[in-house]
């Protein structure tokens, strides 16, 4: 029953994905659809450095090679107003918010729009859960809300979700199955419930 769960949730998923990518150009040779989406997320704070970092597949298979990556991205990135690049081979979608730098990576073929989707819906729920104080302080008083999050949204590189009402709703019900240990993991869960409330509410 999980299993057929998780296949429903991916199938819905790229469903709606499908309808985004209407009218892309996919005119290249070799263009082929794959549920395998996210190289990788990363999320590094205003000096280029690693708060976060989940890497999908071996494009960068040691962690020298990922902070290389990362560094390059960064000085690439964190002076530009723009929200998509192409770097290394690779299509990276980011946004800032005050200290910390929002990375989602995909192949060059990638549509931009499905990464976006993914961006938008991690950093739209941790800023529910950090109730809008998307800070390198609060996130790292946070980070088990932030996996949390990661592992609702992608797993393996296949996107299963992309709304954050929907996200935050399984971090609560999955926090509510492990022991809470530590003080920081259960403000993350109040304040996802609190969400869902006030969003049941409107």
């Amino acid at each position: 029953a999980a299993k057929q769960l998780a296949l429903n949730r991916i199938c819905n998923v790229h469903q709606r994905h499908s309808e985004l990518l209407q009218g892309h150009d996919r005119s290249y040779i070799g263009w082929e659809p794959s549920l395998y989406t996210v190289k990788a997320i990363l999320i590094l704070d205003n000096d280029g450095d690693r708060l976060f970092a989940k890497y999908y597949d071996d494009t960068y298979p040691t962690v020298k090679e990922q902070k290389a990556f990362e560094k390059n991205i960064f000085s690439k990135t964190h002076r530009t107003d723009s929200e998509i690049a192409l770097l290394e081979g690779l299509t990276v979608v980011y946004k800032s918010s005050i200290d910390l730098y929002f990375y989602v990576i995909g192949s060059s073929y990638e549509n931009e729009l499905m990464l976006m989707a993914v961006l938008n819906c991690l950093f739209d729920s941790l800023s529910q859960m950090l109730r809008k104080n998307v800070e390198k302080r609060g996130l790292l008083e946070n980070m088990e809300g932030l996996f949390l999050a990661v592992d609702e949204i992608v797993d393996g590189g296949v996107i299963l979700e992309s709304d954050p009402q929907q996200v935050l709703h399984r971090v609560a019900v999955r926090g509510e199955d492990v022991p809470l240990t530590e003080q920081t993991v259960s403000q993350v869960l109040q304040s996802a419930k609190e969400q869902i409330k006030w969003s049941l509410l409107r």
